[in-house]
């Protein structure tokens, strides 16, 4: 018998190596898992200019960065922007002006087709080796209303699905639905009741590194842990010879690794 339905995970036609550079724009849960990946040693650039959540405003977003690495994650939230009515251009943050100068307004399927690929295009132009992860963000929008969310997320998926066979190099991870259809349950969720918990977003990456990550990646982060979880250990006695000797047996692995991986950063 079957008591939970597993989402399907497209296989990617490209791994991610040990330490791999990475962008990672978009929402707050992009964030999230921009996070995990700095803790295992990748080189990533997380929203270098602040969360971005509509396609509008990732696009503005990959416009201003010149060197574009190879691995890059787009992870969208909603397809509702503001114009600043004075000037009628998407703002990608209101700073905290009267929200009487902007107007809000949904973007269509359409409109999200097109902005993404005009971020796809320029990210192929600046690095022609680059690979697209498309992400829709698990997270609900209150404030529009349960309905409203649900609509703008399917917006967003539509937009995906119309854009991924116009496009190459460029792939669907599944995140929104796996918190959707494999986490059916409020455990999974923080205390908002909105935003996945740790142990959900804990998952996603686990289903995220196993189809994503090459065999010399998986090789590097089991030789990486044991020595994480030491450098992490906070100990009762600091100053005790014991922790002491723990402490150098530790940095000597430290060594070893800097030298098996020469991009290696403590």
């Amino acid at each position: 018998m079957e008591f939970r339905t597993v989402v399907d995970i497209p296989k990617p036609n490209f791994r991610i190596e040990p330490m791999e550079e990475m962008l990672l724009v978009g929402s707050c849960f992009a964030d999230s898992i921009g996070q995990r990946f700095k803790g295992e040693k990748f080189q990533v650039t997380v929203n270098p200019f602040g969360v971005m959540y509509n396609p509008a405003s990732i696009l503005h977003t990959i416009q201003r960065i010149e060197k574009i690495p190879r691995i890059v994650f787009l992870t969208l939230g909603t397809n509702h922007v503001y114009r600043l009515k004075e000037t009628g251009e998407i703002v990608d943050n209101c700073e905290k002006r009267p929200q009487r100068l902007f107007q809000e307004e949904e973007l269509t399927i359409d409109t999200c087709v097109d902005y993404l690929r005009q971020t796809v295009e320029l990210l192929r132009e600046r690095n022609p080796e680059v690979r697209v992860v498309l992400t829709v963000s698990p997270i609900r929008y209150q404030k529009y209303g349960f309905h409203g969310s649900q609509l703008s997320k399917a917006t967003l998926l539509l937009a995906i699905s119309y854009l991924l066979p116009l496009t190459s190099n460029l792939i669907y991870f599944p995140a929104y639905e796996i918190v959707n259809d494999e986490l059916r349950d409020y455990r999974f969720y923080a205390a908002d009741m909105l935003h996945p918990s740790a142990q959900a977003v804990d998952y996603i990456w686990e289903r995220l590194s196993a189809t994503y990550f090459s065999e010399a990646t998986k090789t590097f982060l089991a030789e990486w842990h044991p020595i994480k979880q030491a450098l992490d250990h906070k100990p009762f006695h600091p100053d005790s010879e014991e922790y002491k000797a723990f402490m150098d047996k530790t940095m000597l692995k430290v060594a070893e690794i800097k030298k098996k991986y020469h991009n290696f950063v403590l």
